[in-house]
């Protein structure tokens, strides 16, 4: 929507996606935890997860797009609130977290609003910006590494778990490199 919580929204899912992250990780970002860089990207430090129970972080980054969402979400929401991602109350930011309840609830009613059908919207869950992003890596040809870095899987068997329904035809744009090699071996 237009208006403060449209922003936070965008900002909130922009940004989840970008780091590949779990709900919670996502409601558990503070303000202090983003680094604007000189590039305008953003620097992230995701302090604890559900894979690192001892709270070693992981850095993350964004797209410039993102972090001028995130900039934007900011603006608004003003520079004394601790939690990034906050509830709007009469036209206020309040100082607490969003729930993760809350996080689902924004992904369903974004897939909603752009007018998916509700068996689509059905399928959708908390952990759909984690996997999404995931299965996009893959198909814009990353390789597993890449993913892996970017989404702080310590386990190739975690990370094909996410890959294993991503439309991804590898012999899309292998044709020529393939013709290449047999005709090379001929």
């Amino acid at each position: 929507p237009d208006g403060p919580a449209g922003l936070r929204n965008r900002a909130m899912l922009s940004l989840g996606y970008e780091l590949l992250t779990r709900r919670a990780e996502l409601v558990a970002l503070n303000t202090d935890d983003i680094d604007i860089r000189d590039d305008g990207t953003l620097r992230v430090l995701i302090r604890r997860s559900k894979a690192d129970p001892f709270g070693e972080g992981r850095l993350a980054f964004t797209s410039t797009k993102t972090a001028s969402l995130v900039k934007d979400w900011l603006h608004w929401r003003g520079p004394y609130i601790k939690p990034l991602f906050c509830p709007i109350y009469q036209g206020k930011a309040i100082q607490r977290s969003l729930s993760t309840t809350t996080v689902k609830a924004i992904i369903k009613g974004s897939a909603r609003a752009i007018g998916l059908s509700k068996c689509e919207v059905d399928r959708f869950s908390g952990h759909s910006l984690r996997v999404g992003a995931a299965q996009d890596l893959l198909c814009a040809g990353f390789d597993t590494a890449a993913i892996m870095r970017a989404g702080g899987w310590k386990s190739i068997n975690v990370l094909s778990r996410y890959l294993e329904k991503a439309e991804h035809n590898v012999w899309e744009n292998a044709e020529p490199a393939i013709a290449d090699f047999h005709l090379k071996r001929v």
